[in-house]
């Protein structure tokens, strides 16, 4: 999928009008039609089954909110198939939007931006449920899963669920990921994908639940490792291409400790300074050449587990935040969301990350933009984002920044890193 994308001089684009804001529309009923018959070719090819729990007890007019686990592409179309033939609107990026504004909204599709504090959303949200009598369809996660686990969810989905009053169904995906995981540069594997939708809390426990209650319940429900179910099912991957981009997420090596050296291609994952290389076996495992065991860290991690490896890293970033020696200073190319007309490609510049947030200048001298690290507490980041390229995404309701890394090697899972560790380390201090 790619998007459109204009070459404009930045102080042109920042004279551009800004989009006026529109309430969420009905949703077409042909256009919903549509996209349940066109999903249907997709989940037939994936063997696609589902199972349910405590539906039965909604009635069949109930606006329900509907959250579900992100993975892949394939996750609307299996929202379709479940929700339909029920009228819905689904929270998406804002990026949808561009070039196709009138027919998203006309599919029931609500724009937000990633990881901006949004305070239309609720309302939008709100509008949905309560005016328009349809239900919604939320990625609370926001981003697809870098490593198969859960990605940070907002600490104010219990306050949202306590104000919107109505029943909350939880949709877990099983296949999904392995299907099609974001690193692995748009290739999608012969993988078998279920669903389970269930009702986890009902509209009449919401009034003497508190929002805390709420958060917990959803917190639980997001708790899932994909790698782990592939292996204790026996889940059979055996494309010849299942490592290729591993090493945007295992970035850095566990034996040496070098960073941007590991190179994820065919079956195999090697680092290109000490050698070290591990096998990715068809049951979603790493495998060590020669048994080498790392010895420069603490045992608690499992390297053959992938997102063990990850959380590594996570660990590595925090220590280097806690210490004072994180850094991020990179070339990047620049393009700008400042409507849904195009995406606006504004030239060059340096985008800079440390304990005092981001920092992005460019455009010759004209661009200089600064977030704040507890502006998030999460990153829009991104692989083979509309097919232009690894991105990593600041900004804020106005303007969104798209940044993409030149000749910097893998830096966007160690920035998404660093700006959740960051945020939790300056709000345990607040």
């Amino acid at each position: 999928m790619k998007i459109k994308v204009t070459k404009m001089e930045y102080s042109k684009v920042c004279a551009l009008t800004p989009p006026s804001h529109h309430r969420p529309i009905k949703q077409s009923v042909a256009m919903r039609k549509l996209i349940h018959t066109l999903s249907k070719k997709d989940l037939k090819k994936v063997g696609f089954t589902h199972t349910e729990s405590g539906i039965d007890s909604l009635n069949s007019d109930e606006p329900v909110l509907y959250l579900m686990n992100h993975s892949s592409f394939i996750d609307l179309e299996i929202a379709s198939a479940l929700i339909y033939p029920k009228p819905y609107h689904i929270v998406c990026t804002s990026d949808g939007f561009v070039g196709k504004d009138g027919l998203m909204r006309r599919i029931g599709c609500i724009p937000t931006n990633k990881f901006v504090t949004d305070v239309v959303l609720v309302r939008d949200i709100a509008h949905a449920l309560h005016n328009l009598k349809s239900s919604v369809l939320m990625y609370p996660e926001a981003s697809y899963s870098f490593d198969g686990t859960t990605t940070p969810l907002p600490d104010t989905i219990g306050k949202c669920i306590k104000v919107m009053n109505v029943p909350v169904v939880m949709i877990s995906t099983k296949g999904a990921f392995h299907r099609d995981p974001l690193y692995n540069c748009l290739q999608v594997r012969d993988v078998k994908i279920s669903a389970h939708m269930e009702l986890i809390i009902p509209k009449e426990d919401i009034a003497y639940m508190t929002a805390d209650d709420i958060q917990k319940i959803i917190e639980k429900n997001f708790t899932y490792d994909h790698f782990k179910w592939q292996k204790e099912n026996n889940i059979k991957i055996s494309e010849s291409f299942r490592a290729d981009g591993l090493n945007r997420i295992l970035y850095k090596c566990p034996q040496c400790l070098h960073e941007g050296k590991m190179k994820g291609m065919g079956t195999t994952l090697t680092c290109g300074n000490c050698g070290v290389e591990y096998t990715l076996n068809e049951y979603g495992y790493l495998e060590c050449k020669d048994s080498l065991v790392p010895t420069t860290h603490s045992h608690k991690f499992d390297f053959s587990h992938i997102p063990d490896w990850y959380a590594w890293e996570r660990y590595e970033v925090r220590k280097e935040l806690e210490a004072g020696t994180y850094s991020l200073d990179i070339p990047v190319k620049i393009c700008m969301m400042v409507n849904t007309d195009s995406i606006y490609e504004v030239g060059t510049g340096r985008l800079s990350h440390d304990t005092n947030g981001f920092h992005l200048t460019g455009c010759d001298g004209e661009l200089d933009y600064v977030q704040s690290p507890t502006a998030s507490y999460s990153l829009y980041s991104d692989y083979y984002w509309y097919e232009i390229g690894d991105v990593i995404c600041i900004g804020n309701m106005g303007v969104l920044y798209y940044c993409f890394p030149m000749d910097s090697g893998d830096v966007v899972a160690k920035t998404r890193l660093a700006t959740e560790e960051l945020y939790k380390l300056l709000k345990a201090h607040a």
